[in-house]
Order: C-alpha cells, then sequence, then structure tokens
C-alpha cells in the first residue's frame, strides 16, 4: 500500500499537464487507439495544459501586482491571507487520508457507469484534491473521518450527474463533442440558473449578445488584442501605475486574450480522436450509449466570454472585497476567478452581458466562504506543517470552487450546534439543482429531436 501511494504521490506531484496525458492514453489504449495515435493525443493534450497553465499564469502575474496596488492606495488591512488554489490543494493533501480518494472516486465512477446512472468516465483525477477539500473540511467542522468520505461520495455522484447534463451545451459552445467537465466548479451554476431565468424576461438581456456579437456592435474594439490592449490600460490608470507600466500591462493583456483561442486549438486536435474511440468502444460494448469524457475547464478556455467575465471580475471582488460586511480575506491568489466566470458562462451560453451581472452577484459569495473556511484551513496548515504561516496568520482561498456547495456541504452539521443557516442554504442549493438538471436535460432532448427531424428530412 505505501509503494502504491509513493507512485501516486510521485505521479499527482508532476501537475495535471503529465497526470491526465497519461489516464489519457491509458485510456485510449483500452478503448482501440492505435498506440501512435493515443501517445500523440496525450502528449498534445499535455501541451494544450501547459500552455493553458502559462498563459493563467502569464496573466495573473500581470495583473495580481495591479490589483494589489488598487487595495494598497485605500489603506484597507484585511487579516486573511489568500492562498489560492494551489495552497488549498497543498493543506488538502496533507491530510492523512487523502490517498483513500482515489479509490472511492474510481469505485463510485465505475459503478456508476456499470448501472447506467451516468455516461461519463472522470478522466480527471488530478483533481481528485477537490473532494479532499471538501473532506477536509467536513472533518473541521464535524470531527468524523466516515463523515466525510461519505460528503465527498456524494459529491462524486453530483459532478458526474452535472457532468452528464452539461455535455450538449458544453458541446456547443465550446465546438468540442464527447467531452464534458467533472469539476465541482460548474455546481456554481445552479444557484446562477433561478438569477438567469429572470434576466432572460428582461428584453435587453435576452438578446444574443456574445464576444462574436459585440464584434458585430463596435468592430475593432472588440478584437480579442485590442479589447485586451483596453482592459490593460484601465487596470493601470486604476492602479495608478506609470505611462510605461500602464503601457506594458496594456501589452500583456493583449497578448493574453489573443493566444487563449490559440491554445483551446490544441484541446481539441488533442481530444477529437480521443471522444471518437471512445464512442466506437461504447457502440461495440453497449448499444446505444455514448461514453463522455470528463476533464477540468481549461478545454473550454477558448472562449472569449468567460475571459473578459474573468477579467470585469478583478475590480469588482476588490470593491467588495473593501466594503462587503463579514469579509476579511484579502484576494489576491485567488483574484483570476476562473470558478466564478465558467459557470456563468454555462447558464447564460455565453450572453456577456448576463454574466457580467451573475459575476458581479456572485463575487461575495467566494469572499464570504473563503473567509469562513479559513479558521480550519489554518488550523490544519499549522498541524501538518503544509504551509509555513507567522504567528497568528489566517490563510484561506478567495476562489473555492463551488463555493456554496462546499460551504454548505461541510457545514450542514452545524445544524447539532443550533446554526440552521447551512442546513437552509443546502436545500436551497438542492432545490436549484434540480431544477437546472431538468433544464438542460429537456435541452438536450429538444436538440436532439431537431436533429432526428433534420436527418429523416435529408434522407427523404
Amino acid at each position: 500500500m505505501e509503494i502504491l501511494r509513493s507512485v501516486v504521490d510521485y505521479l499527482l506531484s508532476l501537475g495535471a499537464a503529465i497526470f491526465v496525458p497519461i489516464i489519457i492514453i491509458i485510456a485510449g489504449l483500452i478503448v482501440g487507439m492505435k498506440i501512435k495515435d493515443a501517445v500523440s493525443a496525450g502528449i498534445t493534450l499535455g501541451v494544450a495544459f501547459t500552455g493553458m497553465t502559462m498563459l493563467i499564469g502569464f496573466m495573473t502575474g500581470a495583473i495580481s501586482p495591479a490589483a494589489e496596488a488598487m487595495l494598497e492606495t485605500t489603506g484597507i488591512s484585511l487579516p486573511i491571507v489568500d492562498g489560492g488554489w494551489t495552497t488549498m490543494s497543498t493543506i488538502s493533501w496533507s491530510w492523512p487520508y487523502a490517498f483513500l480518494m482515489f479509490p472511492l472516486m474510481i469505485g463510485i465512477n465505475v459503478l456508476m457507469l456499470v448501472i447506467n446512472k451516468t455516461n461519463t468516465f472522470n478522466a480527471d483525477l488530478w483533481n481528485v484534491w477537490g473532494k479532499i477539500f471538501t473532506a477536509v473540511a467536513v472533518v473541521g467542522i464535524t470531527g468524523s473521518v466516515p463523515l466525510a468520505f461519505v460528503v465527498a461520495a456524494v459529491q462524486i455522484v453530483f459532478e458526474l450527474k452535472c457532468a452528464d447534463a452539461h455535455q450538449h451545451r458544453i458541446e456547443k459552445l465550446s465546438g468540442i463533442p464527447g467531452v464534458t467537465c467533472t469539476h465541482k466548479m460548474v455546481f456554481l451554476a445552479a444557484i446562477f440558473y433561478p438569477i438567469d431565468k429572470l434576466l432572460r424576461k428582461i428584453p435587453a438581456l435576452d438578446r444574443e449578445f456574445d464576444a462574436e456579437s459585440l464584434k458585430d456592435k463596435v468592430g475593432i474594439f472588440a478584437e480579442n488584442h485590442v479589447l485586451g490592449f483596453i482592459l490593460g490600460i484601465v487596470f493601470g490608470v486604476l492602479a495608478r501605475y506609470s505611462v510605461a507600466e500602464t503601457l506594458t500591462l496594456a501589452i500583456q493583456a493583449a497578448t493574453a486574450l489573443t493566444l487563449f483561442p490559440v491554445i483551446t486549438k490544441y484541446f481539441m486536435q488533442a481530444l477529437s480522436p480521443i471522444s471518437e474511440a471512445v464512442s466506437d468502444f461504447m457502440n461495440k460494448k453497449f448499444e446505444g450509449r455514448t461514453l463522455l469524457v470528463g476533464l477540468d475547464w481549461p478545454f473550454m478556455g477558448g472562449s472569449n466570454e468567460i475571459w473578459l467575465a474573468v477579467i470585469y471580475s478583478v475590480p469588482i471582488t476588490l470593491l467588495f472585497s473593501m466594503f462587503l460586511p463579514g469579509n476579511e480575506i484579502l484576494p489576491f491568489a485567488g483574484i483570476i476567478n476562473i470558478a466564478l466566470a465558467v459557470p456563468a458562462f454555462l447558464v447564460t451560453g455565453g450572453n456577456l452581458l448576463r454574466m457580467i451581472i451573475l459575476c458581479t452577484i456572485g463575487s461575495p459569495i467566494f469572499l464570504w466562504v473563503g473567509t469562513a473556511f479559513a479558521p480550519f484551513m489554518t488550523d490544519l496548515a499549522n498541524q501538518t506543517g503544509a504551509v509555513e504561516l507567522a504567528a497568528g496568520q489566517m490563510i484561506s482561498n478567495s476562489s473555492i470552487d463551488g463555493p456554496v456547495f462546499t460551504y454548505a456541504f461541510s457545514h450542514v452539521f452545524a445544524f447539532l450546534e443550533g446554526n440552521f443557516i447551512p442546513a437552509i442554504i443546502l436545500v436551497v442549493w438542492i432545490g436549484c439543482f434540480v431544477f437546472y438538471y431538468k433544464d438542460l436535460r429537456r435541452e438536450e432532448k429538444a436538440a436532439n429531436e431537431a436533429c432526428d427531424v433534420s436527418g429523416s428530412e435529408e434522407i427523404a
């Protein structure tokens, strides 16, 4: 067992850009791909992940100092350090029972595939730490390890069901067939769903308004490189940068927005042959079923709407952090909040105006949850030594994935001490999820029926 754990720990230490392609290569060989094709697809996927990671790091490195400069001008002091997702992952993996999450995740996935309760094969094993994080939170609240694994199991089931329901919309938005997202960040879409339903009733907000529509309205000013340059100028001015620093930031933002769609093409190049091989395999083994490959969010990174919403959310989050009652976290490492923009992208179908409204509404949620998680994440960091903290210093994350779900499921047992707020939030989230899930399924069914009718007419 210790040898196996050491091997897995080593593979995980290599990062998603290596670990996920290895899983994809193995999966490709299992479903009958030629070795050269499977290896080529795996390496290309590794290139895509690395490219996306480099770009996100590049953009974070450019924008974070500007965001910090904006906060420094206010003189506001917030005591909780934002360690970002990497620090939360490090702390989560320091939990003594973390390794056991792998067999739990794989076992539930295989069981649900066998009994036909999901069509998603979750290849995103590297992000198992998200389940560990939830489990750690449950232990921090209840002290119960068995309960922690029960809650983690529930999260795994929801991730698979959510991936099934989103696949049709994800394929439509990304153009990549047979692939879906198994990351828990999409859980926030359930909360956004009823708000978006209301927004759709407003005539001005129900019109098509994605990045392409924006180009039609404002021409060159909506081109990726020009729009990035303009946003960089705005950030530089807000941060009170010098002219040279502002222009440098503008070019950096323009570079990032220009290259994101380029990198996404490599995801398509890697995943298309794997998707086809998996589909052929399932048709042979299970007639009438289509197996979906579940991955992390970056394959959707070519959608400009996501990045426009992310950049917009930076000053909004900073503004909220200064004046939001109950917030004590200083947003920094998590300031590029993908977990806010991706759910808004999915629930609106890429409508940029509604995405901006949802991101504005969603920003405070991340700050409140980040503040709520600080005490026990700090305790775990101090107990394990996973992260070195100064005396009295607290740490958390201002962009915790699926914040409503994670907070509600980990804190629900606080009702035993008379705190019913997490339980109420849990009921609300489940209700929203059920309605959103049914809506996605109806959308998929309608699209399939329309496709069948179209096909019949072509044959006739």
